[in-house]
């Protein structure tokens, strides 16, 4: 019988990034909000809703899938190691402001203030959790027009709209930084990378690689 992947030793030279809990929240966020950006671009682009056609089944989709965005966020509070992630990406510290001088300024990542999450990341996920909730809010707001008077349903749809293109600009730059960085993706994908990748990047970032085998160590490092 083959080992169970929690009993597998972790490859050497490696870092626990993130937990499998974390990683099954990004993939399903990240799914979620692709269905939700792609039946958006159908039913705002004539010619996309031209070759998809079934409109009605269009609305559905987005509108269940913009529904179910903040679910995978939720459920991930289960998790220990998510919670403490939480945190690091809420809370601005005074390397992160050097972090943000540097980006503005010289126009590169200092990767001697960048703790777990470098200022840019902290950023990024502050705006997404905050899009979703306008994004859910107005669109509630959209789905329901009987609940609500005429002028909110008008700026409901200008916010939501106008929103949605800010939206698609941000992810568009997210993907674009992390195609460019396979160890970051790789970490993403397994939940661990290279420890040269890590002191590297995230200097201040003081994680400790648990020892082949040992399940326990592993999970207090994914609990802190």
């Amino acid at each position: 019988m083959t080992r169970r992947r929690r009993d597998r030793p972790a490859p050497p030279g490696t870092v626990r990034r993130f937990t499998r809990a974390e990683t099954w929240v990004h993939r399903t966020l990240n799914t979620l909000m692709a269905v939700c950006v792609a039946s958006a671009a159908c039913l705002y682009f004539p010619p996309l809703a031209e070759i998809v056609g079934r409109r009605r089944l269009v609305v559905t989709v987005h509108e269940w899938s913009g529904i179910l965005l903040p679910v995978p966020l939720l459920l991930g509070l289960a998790s220990r190691a998510y919670r403490a992630d939480t945190r690091r990406l809420g809370r601005f510290f005074p390397h992160d402001r050097a972090w943000l001088r540097t980006a503005l300024r010289e126009r590169r990542r200092d990767r001697l203030h960048a703790g777990k999450f470098n200022a840019g990341q902290k950023l990024y996920a502050a705006f997404a959790v905050g899009a979703v909730l306008v994004m859910l809010g107005t669109g509630l707001l959209m789905w329901f027009p009987r609940l609500s008077p005429l002028v909110w349903r008008t700026g409901a749809t200008f916010v939501h709209d106008w929103l949605a293109l800010l939206v698609a600009a941000v992810i568009t730059g997210h993907v674009w930084f992390a195609a460019a960085d396979p160890e970051a993706r790789r970490g993403l994908r397994t939940g661990r990378v290279e420890r040269a990748w890590a002191r590297r990047e995230h200097a201040l970032w003081r994680a400790q690689p648990p020892a082949p085998g040992e399940g326990a160590q592993d999970r207090a490092e994914d609990a802190r």
